[in-house]
C-alpha cells in the first residue's frame, strides 16, 4: 500500500487492536479521508488524521459489530463526517443510509462502492475503495474493506446471530466470498476488520498480515473448496465465543457515545478489602509471573500481556463492579481503554504500586511450572490436571486423565474441579494463570503450568490422548 501522498494512489493506514484481534482503517488522498469500522477510542483515529493533515469526511460501518462497541457515531459527530450504515439496519440514531451498489464520492479521484456481502450478518456490507489517476479518468479498485466477510484465508463466522440463522448465513457467506472474488480484480487489497485473533473468525487466518483478491482465490478455502465441503468444515470448526458479544449488537444499534477515559478514583487498602469481601471483582493487571509470586488474596489475574479485554469480558458476570490493580497509572489507563472498547465504561476504582501497597494481610502466591515438571511430579505423587482450553482444542489432543473445563465455563463449574492439588494448563500459560487465580481465590492448592502445550507436553513424556 502506497504511503506517498504526492501520488494518486490513496494511502491506507491499518489501525490495529491486537487484544481484540481487529483492524480499523483510515484511507485518504492527502486531503480528505474515510474511516472504516473505528474502535470506541476514537482519539487514535483523530491523531492519525491530524498527523496526515487530512479531514475525515466519511465514516463507514461494514456491519453492526458483535465483538466491540463502535466509535463510528462518536467519530462522525466529532468530525462532522457522514456516517454510513446499511439502510436495512434497525438503528436508533441518524445515519447516512447506504445500500448495495451505492457510490460515495469522497473526492474527484477517490470513491467508495458498497457491495452487499451477507454471511457474518444479514446486512453486512463490504466497501471497495476506488481511485482514478486524475479527475475524470476511469476508477480502479485499490482495496476492499471486507469487515467480517472475506478474511485472510478464512471468513467471518456465521453463528453470532444465533443457531436458527447459522445455516442460512453460512451459505450467504460462501456466496459473498465468491461475489468479491468475481467482481474485483486480483490486485485489489483485501482489508478485513476481523481475523487477527478475533473470535469473529471462522477458520484460521494464520499470521498473514496482508493479502489480495488474487491471493485469496488461491488459498482461501471458501474460494477453493466446493460449497458443501466448505460449509461442513466451517460448521464443524465453530467453537465458543465470548459471552460479552451478546451485549455488543444492542449497544451498537442504540448508538454509543464517546468513552470517558478519565482516571478512576483511587482505592485504598480498606476499600479493596471490603470490595473483595463483598464479591466484587478486583483484577490484578500485572504479568502472570508477578501475580504468582505475590498478590492480594481474592484478586484475579488478567494480565495486560494477553487478550485482556476478551477474557475479562468473557468471564465477568456483566455489570459486576470492577476495580483494577496495576504497576502504574499508565497500566491502569491502558486497561481502561481496552475495557471501554467492549462497553465496560464504569470502574469502581483503581490502585497502583505493589501488592504490599494494597493490603496489610499476608500475600497469596502459587507455584509456576512447566510440563516437564508435571511429568516428574506424577511419578512421585497424585496430582490432578485441569485443562482450561476450549473443547475443540482439547479434542485435538490432551494429557491422558486431564479434566477439561474451558476457562469461560470455570466459574459455573467450580464444583467439577478435582479435589486435591490441581495443576492447571492451557495452550501457552495466559489462560492457565487466569484459572489459577480463580482457584487460588477459593483456597484450592494450585500450580500454574506456564508452558507451550503444543511444543512441550508430549515431549516431556506425558501420555497423550485425543477424542478420536
Amino acid at each position: 500500500m502506497n504511503t506517498d501522498t504526492t501520488v494518486s494512489t490513496p494511502v491506507i493506514v491499518p489501525i490495529d487492536t491486537p487484544t481484540l484481534g481487529d483492524r480499523s482503517y483510515l484511507a485518504h488522498d492527502g486531503s480528505v479521508a474515510v474511516v472504516v469500522d473505528p474502535q470506541r477510542d476514537i482519539d487514535r483515529v483523530l491523531s492519525l488524521a491530524a498527523e496526515a493533515g487530512v479531514t475525515i469526511t466519511h465514516v463507514f460501518e461494514t456491519h453492526i459489530h458483535n465483538d466491540y462497541v463502535t466509535g463510528g457515531l462518536a467519530l462522525a459527530r466529532a468530525t462532522g463526517a457522514a456516517y454510513h450504515v446499511n439502510a436495512a439496519d434497525d438503528v436508533s440514531y441518524d445515519r447516512t443510509p447506504i445500500s448495495d451498489g451505492d457510490l460515495v464520492e469522497v473526492s474527484p479521484a477517490l470513491r467508495v462502492r458498497a457491495i452487499a456481502t451477507p454471511g457474518h450478518t444479514y446486512t453486512h456490507l463490504s466497501y471497495a475503495l476506488e481511485s482514478a489517476a486524475a479527475p475524470g479518468e476511469d476508477f480502479d479498485p485499490v482495496g476492499v474493506f471486507t469487515g467480517g466477510s472475506l478474511l485472510f484465508g478464512a471468513t467471518g463466522r456465521p453463528d453470532l446471530l444465533g443457531h436458527d440463522h447459522t445455516d442460512a448465513l453460512v451459505h450467504h457467506q460462501f456466496a459473498s466470498a465468491h461475489r468479491l472474488a468475481d467482481e474485483l480484480p486480483e490486485h485489489t487489497h483485501v482489508l478485513p476488520t476481523h481475523g487477527f485473533g478475533s473470535f469473529c473468525s471462522a477458520g484460521s487466518t494464520g499470521d498473514t498480515t496482508a493479502s489480495t483478491i488474487g491471493a485469496e482465490k488461491r488459498q482461501n478455502p471458501a474460494l477453493t473448496q466446493a460449497e458443501e465441503t466448505w460449509v461442513a468444515d466451517t460448521l464443524a470448526g465453530l467453537d465458543a465465543y465470548p459471552a460479552y458479544y451478546v451485549h455488543m449488537g444492542p449497544a451498537n444499534s442504540t448508538g454509543p457515545g464517546a468513552p470517558d477515559l478519565d482516571a478512576p478514583a483511587t482505592a485504598d487498602k480498606e476499600t479493596l478489602a471490603a470490595r473483595i469481601d463483598a464479591g466484587e471483582w478486583v483484577v490484578d493487571l500485572r504479568t502472570r509471573t508477578a501475580f504468582a509470586a505475590g498478590h492480594v488474596t481474592g484478586t484475579l489475574n488478567f494480565g495486560l500481556d494477553g487478550q485482556f479485554a476478551t477474557y475479562l469480558g468473557w468471564l465477568i458476570p456483566w455489570g459486576t463492579p470492577l476495580t483494577l490493580l496495576g504497576d502504574s497509572p499508565e497500566q491502569v489507563a491502558e486497561a481502561q481503554r481496552e475495557l471501554v472498547r467492549i462497553g465496560i465504561d464504569r470502574l469502581e476504582g483503581a490502585a497502583t504500586g505493589t501488592p504490599e501497597d494494597w493490603t496489610d494481610e499476608e500475600l497469596g502466591s502459587f507455584e509456576r511450572a512447566v510440563f516437564a515438571d508435571l511429568a516428574q511430579v506424577r511419578h512421585h505423587r497424585r496430582v490432578e490436571v485441569l485443562d482450561v482450553r476450549r473443547v475443540n482444542e482439547f479434542a485435538e489432543g490432551h494429557i491422558e486423565g486431564a479434566v477439561n473445563i474451558p476457562l469461560h465455563e470455570l466459574l459455573e463449574r467450580l464444583d467439577e474441579v478435582p479435589a486435591g492439588e490441581v495443576w492447571v494448563h492451557c495452550a501457552g500459560g495466559y489462560r492457565a494463570s487466569i484459572a489459577a487465580s480463580v482457584l487460588a481465590a477459593r483456597k484450592v492448592p494450585v500450580v500454574a503450568v506456564d508452558d507451550s502445550f503444543g511444543e512441550n507436553a508430549a515431549a516431556a513424556g506425558l501420555p497423550m490422548a485425543s477424542a478420536a
